[in-house]
Parts: C-alpha cells; structure tokens; sequence
C-alpha cells in the first residue's frame, strides 16, 4: 500500500485544486481527510480518515483506521428507497460540526448539503460511481464504532458514515476536534480523496 504521510496528502489536496488550511498563528487548524481504497468488497475498516494541522511552521499528522463507505448489511438493506448512500468524492466545506450521533455521543455531525452515490443494486458489492446522484442532509457523520476497543467488521457501523474502527483513537480525533471549536469556531471541513491521489514518491 502506498505510505500515507503529510507531505503526500498535502500534495493530493493541491493536485485536486481544495482547500489546505494552513493559517498557523493557532493551533489545531485542522484538515480533515478521509482516503478510501479502491476495494469494493464491503464490511472492512480499509480506508483511513488524517487529521493534519500546521502551527508554527510545523505539521502534526494523525491517521485513524476507519471505514467511508457502508457496510454489508446496509448495502443489502438500505434505508432510502433509492439505494444505500456512498459518500462522494470532494470536498465539502464547512459542512460538519462538533454534535451528538443519534443523541447518544459526541461526533462530527453532517448540518450542511453533502453529495451521496446511491448503490441500489444489493449485489454485495460497492459501486462507487455507478448509482445516481442525490446532495442533501442525510446524516451522514463521522463517528466511532463499538463503544471499547477495535472493530474488525463494519456490519451495522454504517449506512453511508465515516466510522473510525477503534473507539481510544477516535477518542483523539473529537479531543482535537474539540480543541480547534475553541481556536477556528464551530464549523469543520471533510475532505474525501482516493488512494489513487495519493502520489507514493511524494513524501
């Protein structure tokens, strides 16, 4: 698998012509970027959300296992009539905010338009481009899974939400969350890029 570092995420998100914070007066101006493998066999934590942040000069980078897309049983059992929502790739600015997942946990929860692919076709497998499209409030936000430890399989996880897989680590990512609220205000960007962007000699 290609290394996933800052300097090749940093040049993937100019490649892609998005938005890079890098105002670093304070710290935790947090980029946010899901990167998703090609894979389209579902129920895997094979993708990683990064955190990446710039103070002083320097980059801080933090990689969470996760999954972006959604698992089995959704696929199989979606809960709109058009199909089970995959996140699309881009990048969706100032479109989420520190709230509760399903009232129960804080989590970076969707409050502004987001564009889903909808895999209609429960054929276990994940189509990525071949669904139509649909930009809305769907809920889809980046949450944990299983309340202690690592989750292997996403199962009921997600129906289209960015899941972190171990609940220690996504512990990190809401306290960096929570720190940044305080520095750069209450909205957060999330990127969602594909490995394929990723340029492995550009470390």
């Amino acid at each position: 698998m290609k290394e996933i570092t800052s300097n090749s995420v940093y040049n993937a998100l100019q490649n892609k012509g998005y938005e890079i914070f890098e105002t670093d007066n304070l710290p935790y101006n947090l980029n946010i970027i899901g990167i998703r493998n090609n894979n389209r066999v579902p129920n895997s934590f094979d993708d990683f959300i990064v955190v990446m942040w710039k103070y002083k000069g320097k980059w801080s980078f933090n990689k969470y296992e996760a999954t972006t897309d959604p698992g089995l049983y959704y696929l199989n059992h979606p809960l709109s009539p058009e199909g089970t929502a995959i996140l699309k790739e881009g990048q969706y600015l100032h479109c989420y905010c520190l709230g509760l997942h399903q009232g129960k946990y804080k989590a970076l929860v969707q409050f502004m338009p987001v564009t889903v692919i909808r895999d209609f076709n429960k054929d276990n497998y994940l189509d990525f481009s071949a669904g139509c499209e649909e930009t809305g409030l769907f809920s889809i936000n980046i949450h944990r899974a299983n309340l202690t430890g690592r989750t292997i399989n996403i199962n009921q996880w997600s129906a289209g939400c960015q899941v972190i897989a171990d609940s220690i680590r996504f512990n990190d990512f809401i306290s960096l969350c929570k720190k940044a609220e305080k520095y750069w205000g209450k909205t957060f960007t999330y990127t969602l890029i594909n490995l394929n962007d990723i340029d492995e000699h550009a470390y």
